[in-house]
């Protein structure tokens, strides 16, 4: 999950979005301009904002500036998420979806030691544009599964265990009632995880892992799923550990990559500095590690840590008072 090598200036693409994305990403960049690394930014429109403005929520030219860019930092998109996000990753081949599930202090988190990992497929499922359409009794969506793409994100979910020092992968799916489709799923895994022997593998139905994220989320180190299991389950990791405003996620593919918060662009506090900037600091995080900067991540994910344990310095979600800069300031001064 890294490119070849670093370099003295990254070209950046930053699309800030609707709402809060905003708001986050102008507290993340001014973190990121105190590391030793040198960016160009290269500002890119999208969403609800764009689309009213332009005719289109994703026009050619921001599609273009994400193709040039060595990586995307991603804000927040509202009604047209489906339209900007959605088409990204699939214009881009963005085939794998990270979705860090972590504890961090004075987060309101269920549980004090959970730390996994969510490697979710990305292009295919239910959520192909086109493959949804109305009829005289109702709607029909279509659900694709293809050996190939289950096979790329399985193997790089594997990868990423052995990458990272993790011990197990755990396949979710509803093979009893799927069985063609999920079934195929649950074929592929075991397929692909005869390559990795060193690394332990179990399947779990996508229903009974729910119940389990609650009940022992410390047994979990990287679970791999469809695109609509990875998203439902990544949003309940997210309430384990202290709601979306801490959580991270990073898309990546064969033609480049973008990282951007699991929240949406929270309309309703849209404007007034309350948004958490964390889960957009923790994407930027996952962006250095990608482009090989791992020093200057460990150097930025713990000053978070440090002004999170403090405790002093926390947006209203995390039971503080403080603004989104405010944050961003006092994360600034631990660098």
């Amino acid at each position: 999950m890294s490119t070849s090598k670093t370099k003295d200036k990254y070209q950046i693409a930053v699309i800030p979005g609707d709402g809060i994305g905003k708001e986050v990403m102008e507290a993340t960049i001014s973190v990121l301009d105190e590391l030793d690394i040198g960016f160009d930014y290269i500002y890119g429109e999208a969403g609800d904002e764009c689309g009213e403005k332009n005719g289109n929520p994703l026009p050619k030219e921001t599609l273009d500036i994400i193709r040039k860019a060595d990586a995307c930092l991603f804000g927040a998109a509202g009604e047209t998420a489906a339209d900007v996000i959605v088409k990204i990753r699939q214009e881009m081949k963005m085939y794998a979806n990270l979705r860090p599930v972590k504890t961090y202090p004075n987060t309101n988190a269920l549980f004090d030691d959970v730390d996994f990992m969510i490697v979710r497929e990305n292009t295919e499922g239910l959520y192909i544009a086109g493959e949804e359409e109305l009829t005289e009794d109702g709607a029909i969506a279509k659900r694709i599964i293809t050996r190939k793409a289950e096979e790329r994100i399985i193997d790089y979910a594997f990868n990423y265990a052995k990458e990272n020092n993790k011990s197990k992968v755990t396949a979710v799916h509803k093979a009893n009632v799927l069985k063609k489709s999920d079934g195929l799923f649950k074929e592929v895994f075991y397929e692909v995880a005869e390559r990795y022997p060193e690394i332990e593998t179990e399947d779990f139905y996508v229903d009974a892992t729910a119940m389990y994220l609650i009940t022992q989320p410390q047994s979990f180190e990287v679970i791999v799923t469809t695109n609509l299991f990875g998203d439902i389950l990544s949003d309940e990791g997210a309430g384990l550990v202290g709601g979306l405003g801490v959580i991270p996620s990073a898309n990546i593919g064969e033609n480049g990559a973008l990282f951007e918060p699991v929240h949406g662009s929270a309309p309703d506090i849209a404007g007034e500095g309350k948004a958490n900037p964390i889960a957009m600091m923790l994407s930027a995080i996952m962006m250095l590690r990608y482009i090989g900067e791992n020093e200057e991540a460990e150097r930025f994910d713990a000053a978070i840590l440090k002004v999170l344990n403090e405790g002093k310095t926390l947006t209203r979600d995390l039971g503080g008072s403080a603004s989104t800069m405010e944050v961003a300031e006092a994360i600034k001064n631990y660098l």
